[in-house]
């Protein structure tokens, strides 16, 4: 389903209710539903992962559908649809056979589809990046083992950086010529080996895992599908090692990664700084006003000199300390952060940043607010909310 709602009162516009092509089982935390629209002037363009890309006119008349998957990602996809230089573009990063496309925005006519062969599960949405040194436009790509450069008109890649992804999902920034990233990792693989797994959950000896052996264990026991590639209720070696060799390998943390005219891989002096405390696990970090911010579950906010990855302050807002999914978002001198429980931290932004407000809409809130004309926009899980300065 695809509505449009009138900007000043909430009014329904037009809905738009599409039939999908397939079910696909989803993990609880993610529903079909996840990807964001991308818009632009001329209309919405919208990513079912269980039917594809479906674009709509301003008035809510179809232009063209583009269909795509079925998709084997456990978790369920979730990185959204861009528009930029005439072209939609979409990460669709899966156990095996991920890719990225471009659509022509006005036909749906398939420009360009690169396979990203080395790349298993992912979910962060793609940003373009145009360095001064070159002016050229790049599509940046974090993925579970690295993060890529394409040409945005080809398709070909120009650059990458290992790095090291725990389920990292945030989009990358841009601060002049240097990318701004935040991906989990570890300086050690974030698995232990399979043998030591099968010393303590293998019951039967057979060298392999069940459900019912590791249902007991905190994260195997919900989470079984994340690892069982081929979905037949066994843990083999191979499907095991496969998982923990991307996990933790390469450059984490947030990094700051100017690759200036670069190709191929990048080099170690490519990356001028990292920091590796109070990286956040779904958010994306935030550039606003000389300050970069991030936000992880507990409601641990931190401030950094992006020129540097010097820590400037860190904290936490005491009243909402749940999980966050949604972005941090800022405007008027002011940043806001929602998390799952629906309490909006309201910031006055700055190095030292201080907790102005903590408002609770009272309902789940797993997308990031939206901004525009000195409204705050948010979607929680029953409603639609708009929020501006009293009158």
């Amino acid at each position: 389903i695809t509505f449009c709602l009138d900007t000043r009162t909430g009014r329904e516009l037009w809905r738009r209710d599409v039939k999908r092509e397939r079910v696909q089982s989803t993990y609880k935390a993610n529903d079909p539903a996840s990807p964001t629209p991308a818009a632009d002037a001329s209309g919405v363009v919208a990513f079912f992962p269980e039917l594809g890309l479906i674009a709509y006119d301003n008035g809510g008349r179809e232009r063209w559908r583009h269909r795509l998957g079925p998709f084997k990602n456990f978790y369920g996809m979730s990185g959204s649809p861009i528009i930029s230089d005439g072209l939609v573009v979409l990460v669709c990063d899966q156990v095996s056979g991920s890719f990225v496309i471009a659509l022509d925005r006005a036909t749906g006519r398939l420009r360009w589809k690169t396979d990203r062969a080395a790349m298993t599960t992912g979910w962060s949405t793609p940003m373009v990046f145009r360095p001064e040194a070159t002016g050229r436009a790049n599509l940046i790509v974090l993925g579970s083992t690295r993060l890529d450069a394409y040409d945005l008109n080809t398709g070909a890649n120009r650059w990458w950086l290992p790095v090291g992804s725990g389920g990292s999902m945030g989009t990358p920034l841009a601060n002049g010529d240097t990318l701004m990233i935040s991906t989990l990792g570890g300086d050690d693989l974030l698995m232990p080996p399979f043998a030591s797994v099968l010393s303590q959950y293998d019951k039967d000896k057979d060298g392999r895992l069940s459900p019912e052996e590791v249902r007991n264990d905190p994260y195997l026991g919900d989470q079984f599908g994340s690892v069982d590639e081929n979905d037949d209720k066994i843990i083999l070696p191979a499907e095991w090692e496969k998982v923990r060799g991307w996990l933790g390998r390469g450059k984490w943390g947030a990094l700051a990664v100017r690759p200036g005219n670069a190709r191929g891989q990048l080099p170690a002096s490519a990356v001028r700084w990292s920091v590796q405390k109070n990286i956040p696990y779904i958010p994306a970090p935030l550039l606003y006003q000389g300050v970069y911010y991030m936000v992880k579950n507990g409601g641990i906010i931190t401030s950094l000199n992006p020129a540097t990855g010097s820590i400037l302050k860190q904290g936490r807002s005491p009243n909402a300390i749940g999980e966050y999914y949604a972005s941090p978002v800022a405007a008027d001198g002011k940043v806001f952060l929602a998390n799952t429980e629906g309490k909006i931290t309201v910031l006055k932004a700055g190095a030292e940043w201080e907790v102005l407000a903590v408002n609770d809409v009272g309902d789940e809130i797993g997308a990031t607010p939206a901004l525009s004309n000195g409204r705050v926009y948010v979607r929680t899980r029953s409603a639609m909310y708009c929020f501006s300065a009293a009158r």
